[in-house]
């Protein structure tokens, strides 16, 4: 298991006793994250299979190190290259900051010192590394551009089946990348600078993470990443000040006057890009590989646009990109990634079980009786592995079995989609209850993860009443 290789690997290095190695929430790539506690100090340990992509991070790992930028130390990488240990900055971001506090002027400052720092990178960072060792192209110029427009077009607006004139858009993206791709500046681009790949530690210092993406680009696109999170939805007086801070910033750094109406100009259109890649993201993830929750983020990026179009201009006359993005906008579009949620007033009562087989499947004791009986038996059991018989599908060591050697993830995908259907017609018809029901042979392991993943899924994404219960809960230790 991944656990063993990287206990391993930090053995090497670090004669220091492993207390524990935690798996943490994977994101939306195929990279997994470990906490590492040794003795009163812990690390992190990143398993990647893509080799290139570790390589880059730990190259502009090694390079910022050396202008004492606000990035990582790697302290450890495997022979493969597939694991690496690398400092650990904490479990709070920014987003969880902005989350927690709001607009406060405590949230405001963190944006603007990670914005300061983030000129640094970009000014530094620039002189210190070879763009020839970026993961894909050295720059983010047109070509760069046009994958991005085209990522956007293949994965949200052709998933709509909504009809357009496909030359002539593509003929606009032409126009739009070759305007863009002659930015006046060009430095170390971030590429994904977003709230979540901002920590924050106990003393309130920023430090950056996953800029394996980087190459050599437009720093308003950073810029116009951070501000324009679709998850943060930051206040328009928040991204108007924002964005005059970074430049004060960004101004010092580069020594000379900046034309900030030139600056502004291109920004906006690097505003209108990386909203667009997004879309193409949450599209990717959400529609095609089916993970619920970047769906719950479309409405969220569809209005982010709406917002910027109705504001905005990109300063270049495109017509068919124009009509798209209206069609994207559109009420009825909106409408469709937008989940219907619960009230206070919704009589809506979701019951979810998990049971043995062995014991019989719950009785419904509504008046209309249905539901769903979801059988888990065709998933690997935690159960014939000695290691995890007295554990349940609530233990760590069997969530991380169940995610990481079994189908479980692809198996609840299709349960949430089948599920999610008859949430929403019974929320809209004022139906009151609703059963699911997960079981396995012991009803210990597979149904109770399972159980405990619908309930998540349906608070968050409806905000429905949950009954969670794990029926066969008295026999799991016997």
């Amino acid at each position: 298991m991944l656990s063993e290789q990287i206990s391993q690997l930090f053995g090497k290095y670090n004669s220091a006793p492993i207390k524990s190695i935690d798996k943490l929430p994977q994101a939306g790539s195929d990279r997994h994250y470990f906490r590492i506690h040794a003795d009163d100090k812990t690390f992190i340990a990143t398993y990647g299979p893509n080799i290139k992509e570790n390589e880059t991070f730990i190259y502009f790992s090694e390079q910022f190190k050396k202008g004492q930028l606000a990035t990582a130390n790697v302290f450890y990488v495997s022979d493969d290259k597939c694991i690496y240990i690398q400092e650990d900055f904490g479990n709070i971001c920014l987003l969880d900051k902005l989350e927690e506090q709001g607009f406060s002027d405590e949230v405001y400052g963190l944006y603007k010192k990670s914005l300061s720092k983030l000129a640094e990178l970009q000014v530094k960072g620039h002189e210190l590394v070879d763009y020839r060792k970026c993961l894909t192209n050295s720059e983010f110029g047109k070509q760069a551009i046009m994958a991005d427009l085209l990522y956007f077009k293949y994965y949200f607006l052709d998933a709509l089946a909504k009809p357009y004139d496909k030359q002539k858009l593509i003929d606009d993206f032409e126009a739009l990348s070759n305007y863009l791709s002659y930015t006046e500046h060009k430095y170390f681009m971030f590429r994904d600078f977003q709230s979540r790949n901002i920590m924050v530690d106990e003393k309130e210092a920023v430090h950056f993470i996953d800029y394996q993406g980087g190459m050599n680009g437009a720093p308003q696109y950073d810029v116009a990443s951070l501000l324009w999170q679709a998850r943060a939805n930051l206040k328009e007086e928040w991204k108007e000040g924002l964005l005059e801070d970074y430049m004060d910033s960004f101004e010092l750094l580069v020594g000379g006057n900046l034309d900030r109406n030139v600056f502004r100009s291109q920004y906006h259109g690097y505003v209108l890009i990386r909203l667009l890649q997004v879309l193409g993201a949450y599209g990717f993830r959400g529609l095609f590989e089916r993970k619920a929750q970047f769906l719950t983020s479309i409405p969220l990026a569809l209005n982010n646009i709406k917002w910027f179009m109705e504001h905005h201009n990109v300063g270049i006359a495109v017509t068919t990109f124009k009509q798209v993005l209206d069609i994207c906008v559109s009420d009825e579009v909106i409408q469709q990634f937008t989940p219907i949620q619960a009230t206070e007033e919704t009589a809506l009562v979701v019951t979810i079980n998990s049971f043995s087989y062995k014991k019989g499947i719950p009785a419904d004791p509504g008046e209309n009786g249905g539901g769903f009986v979801f059988d888990m038996r065709g998933i690997l059991n935690p159960g014939r592995f000695d290691e995890y018989k007295k554990q349940s599908g609530l233990d760590k060591p069997v969530k991380d079995f169940l995610d990481q050697r079994t189908k479980m993830p692809n198996y609840l995908n299709s349960v949430f989609d089948i599920v999610d259907i008859s949430v929403s017609d019974y929320i809209e018809r004022g139906f009151a209850s609703l059963m699911v029901n997960f079981g396995c042979t012991g009803g210990q392991h597979r149904s109770v993860f399972a159980a405990e993943a619908l309930a998540r899924h349906l608070k968050n994404k409806f905000k429905v009443k949950i009954i969670l219960t794990h029926s066969n809960k008295e026999n799991w230790l016997r």
